[in-house]
C-alpha cells in the first residue's frame, strides 16, 4: 500500500499549480492533505475511485485537513474529542480492518513561541489519543507535525534553536511520542540522510538554496515495523511551500 501526505498551504492555489497531475501520477491508496484553508463547498474535486473526508476549521481560510482513500473505512473520526482542540479542523482518523490511519496538522507555536503553552497541551492530548487507538490496533499517523526532530532535520539548527518548530520543548515531545511506541519511518530507512527536507520558507530563496526543514512525517506503531517497505520525500514536487511525503507498507 502507498500513502501520501502533503501540506498544500491552500488547496485551491495548489490545484492551480499541478496538484491533480501529481495526485493522478502517484496513484496512492490513501492521500492526505493539511492546511487546506477551505470551508465546505469551496472546492469540488472529482477524484474518481476515492472516498473523500474533510475536516474544516471554524475560522475561514485557516488550517483544515482532508483524506482521500480508495478503500472505504469502517469508521471516521473528526478531531480528538477535546473541544479545545477540535475547532481548527486538524485531525481526521480512519479505521480500517487492520489499522487506524490518522492525518494531523499540528498547531504551530508561532513567533516568539507565543502559542508554545497550548502546543505542549496539544502534544500530550494528541499522544494520549494515539495511544488509546494503538491499544486497539496499530496506528499510522501522518502530516505536518511542525517540528524538526534532530539537528540533521533542518539546514540551520544553531540559529533556529529557540524558534517555533525547533524548540527544545517541541523536540522533546516528539521524542516522547517515539518512546511511547512509534517509529519515524523516514529515519527508520534513512537514519543518516542529510539535506532532505519537506518545507522551505517562501523568503530568502530558501527552496532554491535548500535551506529547509523536515517537519512532515509518517509515524507508525512499532507493531507495524515488519510491514514497512519504504519512505520517501518528494522534494521535486512544487505547488506549496511543503512537498509531499510518502510511506509504503505491505498488507
Amino acid at each position: 500500500m502507498k500513502f501520501i501526505s502533503w501540506n498544500v498551504n491552500g488547496l485551491r492555489a495548489c490545484v492551480g499549480k499541478g496538484f491533480l497531475d501529481f495526485f493522478k501520477e502517484v496513484d496512492a491508496d490513501i492521500f492526505c492533505l493539511q492546511e487546506t484553508k477551505l470551508q465546505e463547498g469551496q472546492i469540488d474535486l472529482d477524484l474518481e475511485g476515492y472516498h473523500q473526508y474533510w475536516n474544516y476549521a471554524e475560522k475561514k481560510g485557516y488550517s483544515g485537513t482532508a483524506i482521500f482513500t480508495k478503500e472505504k473505512p469502517l469508521n471516521i473520526i473528526y478531531g480528538i474529542d477535546i473541544e479545545e482542540h477540535d475547532k481548527e479542523g486538524r485531525v481526521i482518523t480512519l479505521e480500517f480492518d487492520k489499522f487506524y490511519f490518522v492525518t494531523v496538522y499540528t498547531p504551530n507555536s508561532q513567533s516568539e513561541l507565543k502559542r508554545l503553552e497550548y502546543r505542549m497541551k496539544w502534544e500530550d492530548d494528541f499522544r494520549d489519543y494515539l495511544l488509546k487507538l494503538d491499544n486497539k490496533k496499530p496506528v499510522i499517523v501522518c502530516g505536518d507535525l511542525n517540528v524538526a526532530h534532530k539537528e540533521i532535520d533542518l539546514k540551520n539548527p544553531k540559529t533556529n534553536r529557540k524558534n517555533a518548530g525547533f524548540s527544545d520543548e517541541e523536540r522533546e515531545k516528539f521524542t516522547e511520542l517515539l518512546n511511547s511506541g512509534f517509529i519515524d519511518t523516514y529515519r527508520y530507512f534513512y537514519p543518516d540522510a542529510e539535506g532532505v527536507y519537506s518545507w522551505w520558507s517562501y523568503r530568502f530563496n530558501a527552496r532554491k538554496n535548500n535551506a529547509g526543514w523536515r517537519i512532515d512525517y509518517f509515524v507508525a506503531s512499532k507493531k507495524l515495523e515488519d510491514n514497512l517497505l519504504d519512505a520517501k520525500i518528494h522534494t521535486d514536487i512544487l505547488g506549496s511551500d511543503h512537498c509531499p511525503v510518502e510511506l509504503q507498507i505491505k498488507y
